[in-house]
C-alpha cells in the first residue's frame, strides 16, 4: 500500500512540474513579446523624432538659404551704388583740379 501512495505522490508531482513548466514558459513567452513590442514603439518613436528633427532643420536652411539671397542682392544694390558715388567724386575731384 505505502508503494502505491508514494507512486500516486510522484506521478503527482510529477504531473504538477510539467504543468508549472509549460505555465513558467508561457509567461516567459509573453514577456519576451512584451519586450520586443516596447522596443519596436522605442524605435519607431526614436525615429519619428529624427524624421521630425530633420524636417526643422531643411525649413531653417531654406529660412536662411532665402535671407542670404536677399543680402546678396542688397550687397549688389550697395556696390552699384557706391560704384556711382565713386564716378560722382571722380568727376567732382577732376572738376576741382580744373578750377
Amino acid at each position: 500500500m505505502e508503494v502505491n501512495v508514494l507512486v500516486a505522490i510522484s506521478v503527482a508531482g510529477t504531473l504538477s512540474a510539467i504543468i508549472f513548466s509549460y505555465i513558467g514558459y508561457r509567461n516567459g513567452l509573453k514577456k519576451e513579446s512584451t519586450d520586443t513590442g516596447k522596443n519596436s514603439g522605442t524605435l519607431i518613436s526614436d525615429v519619428g523624432y529624427i524624421k521630425a528633427g530633420v524636417d526643422d532643420l531643411k525649413r531653417k536652411q531654406e529660412t536662411s538659404e532665402e535671407r542670404h539671397f536677399a543680402l546678396a542682392e542688397r550687397v549688389k544694390g550697395v556696390e552699384e551704388s557706391a560704384k556711382s558715388a565713386h564716378k560722382r567724386i571722380d568727376g567732382l575731384e577732376a572738376k576741382e583740379h580744373v578750377v
